[in-house]
């Protein structure tokens, strides 16, 4: 486990060596990994860091909101709102690897405006080990490894967290003193609801995907996974009322893991789950039959895409 006083210390020491004069700008998701990276910077740099929050259109149910009131001691924190760009970017594209690189390429063009904007030079990340893993082992590119161009317009990329496993940022988060509602919030991946959308990506389906995802995030609160949320896989006939319609499938996911390399499904109750079913067609007309995913990873990979 990581020292977390030690830690913070050679990591603030390490952002002030690698940024020194120069300002910065940080991908802040809302997720423990880069809120701990923005909050490790801001404390070394103070406003030469410019933490920049994208909303893509693809980000959990209220998560906008709770961005600007969580990090509202970071004067420097901008928020911009790219939902159309997002979506017209994703437009057509099915393949999971290239939906990734898209985002990842929007992400990189949102910074530089900023960048732009304020001077900045660096870019700094919050990369964990095990992304590194997995996008080296070629099992996915994550956004802010793979990702990103090849061409990036910034003297450098500085990554606090590299060699972090999951648990041990949480641990730092807490030592940082940050709310629970990012120490303790479960992993939500960089390109947003993209991955958990099947198929092409349209406002349609990321809005089913995020509605699924808060009733599942509620329901199985008392669980404690380490990960749960809902994925749009495509459409099947159903019946609601005396109407047959053809709507969204919803696929349930909710796993144990200490770090997210592996993973096995929960086992939930009959009851839990019929609920969450009841829930997710009842509140969403256009979802026509739910499914729980038992697959353990490997063979699966957490995330759909």
């Amino acid at each position: 486990m990581v020292e977390t006083e030690e830690f913070i210390a050679e990591a603030k020491a390490e952002i002030r060596e690698a940024i020194g004069d120069a300002n910065a700008v940080i991908a802040l998701s809302g997720g423990v990994d880069s809120s701990v990276a923005a909050t490790l910077a801001y404390e070394a740099v103070g406003d030469q860091l410019t933490p920049v929050y994208v909303d893509t259109g693809l980000m959990r149910k209220g998560e906008t909101e709770e961005i600007r009131d969580t990090f509202s001691f970071m004067e420097s924190l901008r928020v911009i709102e790219a939902q159309d760009r997002f979506f017209d970017r994703l437009a057509g594209v099915t393949d999971p690897e290239e939906k990734r690189h898209v985002i990842g390429e929007g992400f990189i063009d949102e910074f530089e405006t900023v960048a732009r904007d304020v001077d900045a030079d660096y870019l700094v990340q919050g990369t964990i080990y095990p992304d590194r893993i997995e996008s080296e082992g070629n099992i996915k590119s994550h956004h802010n490894v793979g990702g990103l161009p090849e061409v990036v317009d910034f003297e450098g990329i500085v990554e606090p967290v590299r060699d972090l496993y999951k648990d041990e940022v949480r641990e730092v988060a807490r030592a940082l003193g940050l709310e629970e509602i990012i120490s303790e919030r479960m992993p939500f991946p960089g390109p947003g609801l993209a991955v958990r959308i099947v198929g092409e990506v349209t406002p349609e389906k990321a809005n089913v995907a995020r509605e699924a995802t808060h009733v599942v995030e509620e329901e199985l609160e008392e669980y404690d996974p380490w990960q749960a949320f809902a994925a749009v896989l495509g459409k099947a006939t159903g019946v609601k009322g005396d109407n047959r319609v053809h709507g969204w499938v919803v696929a349930v996911r909710s796993v144990e893991s200490r770090d997210g390399m592996t993973a096995r499904a929960q086992e939930l109750d009959w009851s839990t789950l019929q609920r969450i079913q009841s829930r997710i067609t009842g509140e969403n007309e256009n979802v026509a039959r739910v499914v729980y995913d038992v697959t353990h990873k490997p063979p699966a990979t957490i995330e759909y895409e």
